[in-house]
């Protein structure tokens, strides 16, 4: 007869496995000719775009606010952020609200992405580290690269690359550069 506690320990251990290797979804959107993901847990929901409010004295990578059911939600240009120029709208130009955190505190953000794509299920075997070589997004926003098929997709990190706290630095520096 088999070890009851052997049994129920290989169990766990089949259970644990299958957790790991379990595919989790992202949302898929381009910025240019490539393919970016994130997390669709951290995603709320996708807009299109419409008026934003300019803020003054705002790093160029920070659109404008909109309001979205009465709250105010910053808009973050993408191709901004990632040191590129400006986006420029086009008829599928959509807006990501996505959570953030900033102090323990859930804050609602929204990305300017050129299109959206899919959602698309990527197991943990298919993420590969981030190049230390010849992207054109920074090391520390790259979770991953995911290969999807023949192509890769550049797996966003969100705590990073969308840093609340570093944003907000960003845009207290642009206001001390500006004369009184």
């Amino acid at each position: 007869m088999a070890n009851p506690k052997s049994v129920a320990t290989t169990r766990a251990l089949a259970v644990n496995a299958s957790a790991v290797e379990a595919p989790a979804q992202f949302l898929t959107f381009t910025l240019g000719e490539e393919v970016f993901a994130m997390d669709i847990r951290t995603v709320r929901e996708i807009i299109q775009v419409g008026p934003m409010t300019t803020v003054p004295l705002m790093p160029g990578f920070v659109r404008g606010v909109i309001n979205l059911r009465g709250a105010v939600v910053p808009v973050i240009d993408l191709q901004s952020r990632f040191g590129r120029p400006r986006a420029t709208i086009g008829k599928k130009t959509c807006i990501v609200i996505f959570d953030a955190v900033r102090d323990g505190d859930r804050v609602e953000l929204g990305l300017l992405v050129d299109a959206v794509s899919e959602v698309i299920d990527i197991t943990p075997e298919q993420i590969e580290p981030p190049p230390n070589f010849g992207s054109a997004v920074r090391r520390d926003f790259i979770q991953g690269m995911g290969k999807v098929g023949t192509r890769f997709v550049i797996i966003l990190e969100p705590d990073k690359a969308f840093d609340v706290t570093e944003m907000a630095q960003l845009c207290e520096a642009a206001q001390d550069v500006v004369p009184a």
